[in-house]
Parts: structure tokens; C-alpha cells; sequence
């Protein structure tokens, strides 16, 4: 598949559903289910083959198999036979040492994959193992010269960057997407239990963009987010407000966390099938589920759904049958603002977003994300974004006019 046909069809997709998702996958299973679920596009990556072992995605980073070698083996024997409408990305490890990327890159290609993406990458490391491997030149710039042969080839290029310095190369090397990669994903069993808060993982990727908006170039990537604080629909949702990306890479969110809790409940249901102690197990087992509620999840998709209503944070809590100043900590230890402060920015962020859309009163842009006094919401706008309502809105009528001509 072209690397023009793709980004095409990826731009249809981004304005008939309004985002994209990429799915790494490490089983034709994962691959072809994601791709009949919507996928728009899917990443063959060594850590996706790991996790189809029980283990982390961190095992995608240990000597333990060549990661080239293995990709290059369920790919092309298990993906891309089963996938037949989205494009297949290679996840390449540019630092190998034992490649000729030139000639590799053809061989990616004639196995069917649609382009390439950066992984396993350096950018994940850091400390003095990530100074040695630099001075070693096992540096990112290899991953950047990567992405760029492989747009030279027309092969289309997901790029993973973590900072903004990061993405300016890979716009440059032509990357088709840039994805800001927020680390290994929470949730789970087997997930990372030290992540970014969701006020870190959007500031980062605001970052990202941001940086790629200052670069001049004929056309844009997309822009896209991975792993770190989003494992759920309502955490990309989120995402998607507070950063403007176009969409959302997962893997671990897509094969690992669903498997893992369908597995657990179906063996759990077969094991106690005609027991005569069902009931007081089942029991015991919903209270665990209880005692293990995603209360912060939510808060999310409450205030996801009410946001242009009156919200109070103790008539949350009460709803959600926990104390006030718990569900606060816990809130805020998870998604790093206080309760006050997320509303405020999903509903500024919502703002901006009806504006957007075309010549609407600022007093019913107000109204509808939850504000009846405007002075207030200008107040609060201003001190998010820098400026008034009316003068963004006056930054964005050259453009409304030019989209209508």
C-alpha cells in the first residue's frame, strides 16, 4: 500500500470519525480483531509479541531475541495474511548494528509491510546506560535516519518521540506521524505502576505539537498519543481534549488489560460452574471487584458527560459511594490536577473547540460548557490560554473565511 493511499485514507478517517487509532498487536488474533473493531492502522512491534507470552512489554528491550528477526517472523507470518484493509507497520529497531538499513528497509517492504516505526527505541532509556549508548553512537539520530530513508522509499513512518527536540527531527526526516510516547502503559497485572499523570502525559504531548506547528512544512503529520496514563477509552477521550491530538496508539490497552481481566473472569466462572459454594464465591469475588473500583475512571467520564452542567466534586463522590476527601486524593495523585482545576481545563478545551467549528456567540459557547456568568468564563479562559475568548476567536476568523471561500 502507497504511502499517499494511506495518509488519504487515514485523512477520511480523521473527518468522517473525528480520530485514529493505531493498535500494535503481537498475534494475526490481536491484528485481525482490531482491524474489524475500526483499527486504522496496525503495529507489529516485538514487546506486542512479548506481551502474547504473559510478560512485560519491557521484555522488548532485552537481549533475549533479535527484535528485527522476531518482528520480521509474526509479521509477515501472522499479521499481514489476516489483515487486509489497513496498512501493517513494521516496528524497526534502527541501532542494530548487523543491518545495511538501505537494503533492509526493501525487505520490510517486500514482505508487505506498509512503512516502519521506531521501536524498540533509545528514547525509552535514560541515565548513564542511555549516555553510554549515545556515545557509542546508538543515539535516537539512528531512529531519525531511519524514518527518513523510509520516507524517502515512500514507505509510510510512524515515529515514537519524547520530547519536543525529538519531534522537530523526525518532522523534518518527513514522518508521516508523530506520536508522543508517554511510557509503558498502567493497568493491569502486568502494567507500569509508575506512569505520568495525566497533567504530564498532556503537557508533554502539548509539547510535542506545539513544536511541530512552529516547523514549516507542506503538510502536517498527524498527531497521535501512546501508553503512559491512557489504558481506557475515557483516558483517550480525555487526552483528545486537553492536547488536540488526532489519535491514539495502544497496545497493552487493546491485547494485554481486555485479555487479562476476560481470562481471568471466564476461568473463574468455568471453576466454579455446579459448585455448591457458587454463590458465597461469587460473592467474595464482587466484593473484590468493589474493593478494586476505578473511582477516578469515573470521575472522568462523569464529568466527560456533564461538563456543561453545574458540577459539584461532593455530589460525584456521593454517587459514587466513596468519601469526598478520598476520591480528592486519589484523583489527584492519578491525574495531577486537583479536581477544580481538570474541570475547568476539559471545559476550556471544549471551548475552544465549539469556536472552532464557526461564528458562535461567546455568551453560548459559555452556556454550553458550563458557565451562565461569561464574565467568569473569560476570566477563566484568559487565564488558560493566554488570551480572551474574543481574541482567539479573532485569530481564527482569517482561517473560517478562508475554509468558506
Amino acid at each position: 500500500m502507497n504511502k499517499l493511499v494511506i495518509i488519504e485514507q487515514l485523512e477520511k478517517q480523521l473527518a468522517l470519525e473525528g480520530h485514529l487509532i493505531g493498535v500494535a498487536a503481537g498475534s494475526g488474533m490481536t491484528a485481525k480483531y482490531a482491524e474489524r473493531g475500526g483499527a486504522d492502522f496496525i503495529l507489529a512491534l516485538s514487546s506486542g509479541r512479548y506481551r502474547q507470552m504473559g510478560v512485560s512489554s519491557l521484555a522488548g528491550f532485552m537481549p533475549f531475541k533479535n527484535s528485527n528477526e522476531l518482528v520480521m517472523e509474526f509479521g509477515s507470518q501472522e499479521i499481514i495474511p489476516v489483515v487486509r484493509r489497513v496498512p501493517v507497520v513494521f516496528g524497526l529497531c534502527a541501532t542494530d548494528v548487523t543491518l545495511h538499513l538501505d537494503s533492509y528497509l526493501d525487505l520490510i517492504e517486500a514482505h508487505g509491510f506498509a512503512g516502519i516505526n521506531n521501536y524498540p527505541t533509545i528514547g525509552m532509556m535514560d541515565g548513564q546506560y542511555r549516555e553510554a549508548l549515545e556515545e557509542a553512537g546508538l543515539s535516537f539520530d539512528k531512529e531519525v535516519e531511519a524514518i527518513r530513508l523510509a520516507s524517502e522509499k515512500q514507505l509510510f513512518t510512524v515515529a515514537f518521540v519524547f520530547n519536543a527536540e525529538q519531534a522537530k527531527k523526525m518532522l523534518h526526516a518527513g514522518a508521516d506521524v508523530i506520536c508522543a510516547h508517554l511510557g509503558f502503559t498502567k493497568g493491569g497485572v502486568l502494567g507500569a505502576k509508575k506512569v505520568l499523570s495525566l497533567k504530564e502525559g498532556a503537557l508533554l504531548a502539548r509539547e510535542v505539537f506545539a513544536a511541530c506547528e512552529e516547523q514549516t512544512r507542506a503538510k502536517q503529520p498527524f498527531y497521535m498519543v501512546y501508553g503512559g496514563p491512557i489504558s481506557t477509552p475515557i483516558d483517550v477521550k480525555t487526552m483528545y481534549s486537553l492536547t488536540g491530538a488526532h489519535g491514539y496508539i495502544g497496545g497493552s490497552s487493546f491485547e494485554r488489560i481486555p485479555v487479562e481481566d476476560t481470562i481471568v473472569k471466564t476461568a473463574f466462572d468455568f471453576k466454579r460452574a455446579g459448585v455448591s459454594s457458587q454463590d458465597g464465591d461469587l460473592k467474595r469475588h464482587m466484593e473484590e471487584l468493589r474493593q478494586h473500583y476505578d473511582y477516578v475512571s469515573f470521575v472522568k467520564e462523569y464529568v466527560a458527560e456533564h461538563y456543561h452542567e453545574d458540577i459539584t466534586f461532593s455530589e460525584i463522590a456521593r454517587l459514587a459511594h466513596v468519601s469526598r476527601t478520598y476520591l480528592s486524593a486519589l484523583f489527584k495523585k492519578e491525574v495531577g490536577y486537583p479536581f477544580s482545576a481538570y474541570l475547568t481545563e476539559i471545559r476550556m478545551s471544549k471551548a475552544k473547540e465549539c469556536m472552532q467549528e464557526g461564528h458562535v456567540k461567546l455568551a453560548d459557547v459559555a452556556s454550553l460548557v458550563g458557565y451562565n456568568d461569561y464574565v467568569h468564563f473569560s476570566k477563566m479562559f484568559k487565564k488558560q490560554f493566554g488570551l480572551s475568548p474574543r481574541a482567539y476567536q479573532q485569530q481564527l476568523e482569517p482561517k473560517q473565511e478562508q475554509d468558506e471561500a
